[in-house]
C-alpha cells in the first residue's frame, strides 16, 4: 500500500501544474509525508494575515534576520505533517531556478507545533519552534544539516547568520505546521519553485513511517476553526490521491454535524473540484471524487466559525450555602475562558466563593474571535455575620439579591426557635434588635421561603441556615 502511495505521489509531482501544490493559508495547509521529495511552486501572498508585521519583529524567532523590512508573506506555502514514530526529524528547502539557471527566490520558513493549530498561528498566540528569516548564502535552508556545505543547525539566535535550525525531536502522533516563505529579492510577484525533502534519523530508518502518510488521505486538510467575518476558505479536491484524474466531484454538507447530509453543493474550478466556504457557514463538508478509472476518493472536514461569546445565564450551584459557587452558561459554542470581577481568566466556567450581591463576568474566545464587555450578574446570598454598632458598616443583615426572587419571605429566629423578625424584598434588613432591645452576640437562624419557576411550574422552596451577630 505504501508503494502505491509513493507511486501516486511521484506521478503528482511529474505534472507541470505543480502550482496546485501552493497553499497560501495555514487553514488549508497541504498534508504531506516523507516518502518522496515535494516539488512545488509558491504563488501569491496569504489569504489571511497570518502575521502582524509589527509584532513579528518582537516574537524572538521570525525577526531573526537582519532585514527588518522583509515581506514575510510573499509567495507562501503551508504544509501540515504528523509524526509517525518517535525520533528525529528535519527538512531541506532548496531554491530552484525560476527560468534557465537563475535562482531568484530566497526561502525562509517557520515551523509550529506540536500543540499549535491554525487559529493559534493566525491570532499570534502560537509561536514558531523553529524558523529562519536570515539572509541566505546558499540555496538551502531548513532544520538539521545543510546538504550543500555541511553546516549544522543552531538555535534561532537573532542575526546569527545561520540558515539552518537544530533538529526536531518528535513523538508519534504530534502535528506540525510548516510555513515556507519567499523573501523574493526581485519582488516581482512571480511564482517561484522549490523542493521540500524530509531528513533525520527517523527518515533514515524508514522514510515511509517517519511521518504518518495516512494524513494525505485527509486531502481537504485538518479541521478548521475560524472567526465569523474571516475571509472565505477554499476547499480543493485537486490535492487528493486522484491528482488531475477527475471524472466528477460531489460536494455535500452536514451543517449540524449530526450525521445527516443537509445539502448538495455546487463546486467550481476544474471538474468542480473547488468549493468556497464563507462565514458563518459552519458544518462538516464532504467531497467524493470519481476518477476516469472509476476509483473513488472521499474526505471530509469540519469547519467551525466562532463569533463573540453570548452569555445565556449564571446559575448559583448551591443556593445560600456557606460558599457561593456559580456556573456560567453561554448561548454560543466556542473555546472560551472566563473571568469574574476583574480577576484572572480561567478555563472552567465554574467559580467558587463568589461574593453575594452584584458581580461581573467577562467571556473571552480563545481563538481570538472576540470578548464580551463585563456583564453584571447577581448572586443571592447572605452575610455570614453583621456588626450593628452604628458605624455604618455591616449594621444591618439581609439576604442579598432577595429582590430577584419570587414571593420571598425571611424569618429570623434565636437559638430557641423564637421568631425575632420577618423580612421581605422591601425591607432594609434586620438591625439586631427585638422589640427595640439589642440582641446579644450569638448565632441566629433564618428560614427563607420563596417560589421558583422550574420548566414552567412554580415550585415552593425553603432554605434554612444561620449567621452570626457580633458586637
Amino acid at each position: 500500500m505504501r508503494i502505491l502511495l509513493c507511486i501516486i505521489g511521484c506521478l503528482l509531482l511529474s505534472f507541470p501544474a505543480a502550482r496546485s501544490q501552493n497553499s497560501p493559508d495555514c487553514r488549508s495547509a497541504i498534508p504531506v509525508c516523507a516518502d518522496t521529495t515535494i516539488v512545488a511552486l509558491a504563488d501569491g501572498s496569504g489569504d489571511i494575515d497570518d502575521f502582524d508585521p509589527d509584532m513579528i519583529r518582537q516574537s524572538g524567532c521570525l525577526e531573526k534576520g537582519s532585514v527588518s523590512s522583509a515581506n514575510i508573506e510573499n509567495n507562501t506555502s503551508w504544509y501540515v505533517f504528523r509524526a509517525g514514530t518517535d525520533g528525529q526529524i528535519g527538512f531541506d528547502i532548496e531554491a530552484l531556478p525560476s527560468s534557465g539557471t537563475t535562482v531568484t527566490a530566497e526561502w525562509d520558513f517557520a515551523l509550529y507545533g506540536p500543540d499549535a493549530d491554525c487559529s493559534g498561528i493566525s491570532s499570534g498566540t502560537a509561536q514558531p519552534i523553529r524558523c529562519n528569516y536570515e539572509v541566505n548564502n546558499t540555496r538551502f535552508t531548513g532544520v538539521g544539516v545543510n546538504p550543500e556545505n555541511g553546516q549544522a543547525g543552531e538555535p534561532p539566535l537573532t542575526s546569527n547568520q545561520n540558515t539552518y535550525d537544530v533538529w526536531l525531536d518528535v513523538r508519534a502522533g504530534e502535528v506540525y505546521y510548516l510555513l515556507i516563505n519567499n523573501f523574493n529579492t526581485n519582488f516581482d510577484g512571480d511564482p517561484e519553485p522549490y523542493t521540500l525533502t524530509f531528513t533525520g534519523s527517523s527518515v533514515d530508518a524508514d522514510q515511509d513511517s517517519a511521518l504518518d502518510c495516512t494524513i494525505r488521505d485527509e486531502f481537504l486538510g485538518l479541521d478548521i476553526e475560524a472567526c465569523e467575518g474571516d475571509p472565505d476558505i477554499l476547499l480543493s479536491a485537486l490535492r487528493s490521491p486522484a491528482g488531475p484524474d477527475i471524472a466528477s466531484v460531489l460536494w455535500e454538507v452536514d451543517y449540524d454535524d449530526d450525521g445527516t447530509i443537509d445539502a448538495t453543493l455546487a463546486g467550481s474550478g476544474p471538474s468542480g473540484a473547488e468549493y468556497v466556504v464563507s462565514s458563518p457557514n459552519s458544518g462538516r463538508y464532504f467531497v467524493t471524487i470519481q476518477t476516469t478509472l472509476n476509483t473513488t476518493f472521499r474526505d471530509d472536514i469540519l469547519i467551525t466559525f466562532y463569533g463573540i461569546p453570548v452569555l445565556d445565564r449564571v446559575d448559583v450551584l448551591d443556593d445560600l450555602s456557606d460558599s457561593n459557587n456559580i456556573r456560567v452558561y453561554t448561548q454560543t459554542t466556542g473555546s472560551y475562558e472566563y473571568a469574574i470581577n476583574g480577576g484572572e481568566f480561567q478555563d472552567s466556567p465554574i467559580f467558587v466563593d463568589v461574593p453575594p450581591g452584584e458581580n461581573t463576568v467577562i467571556i473571552n474566545d480563545r481563538n481570538g474571535c472576540g470578548m464580551t464587555d463585563p456583564i453584571p450578574f447577581l448572586v443571592v446570598g447572605y452575610p455570614k455575620f453583621f456588626t450593628p454598632n452604628g458605624d455604618g458598616i455591616h449594621d444591618a443583615w439581609n439576604v442579598l439579591g432577595i429582590e430577584t426572587l419570587t414571593d420571598p419571605a425571611v424569618f429570623i429566629f434565636d437559638r430557641y426557635g423564637k421568631l425575632l423578625k420577618q423580612l421581605d424584598e422591601t425591607t432594609i434588613g434586620w438591625d439586631g434588635t427585638f422589640n427595640g432591645r439589642p440582641m446579644p452576640s450569638s448565632d441566629y437562624w433564618f428560614r427563607l421561603d420563596y417560589s421558583r419557576d422550574e420548566d414552567g411550574i412554580i415550585v415552593a422552596n425553603t432554605i434554612r441556615t444561620h449567621f452570626s451577630l457580633k458586637r
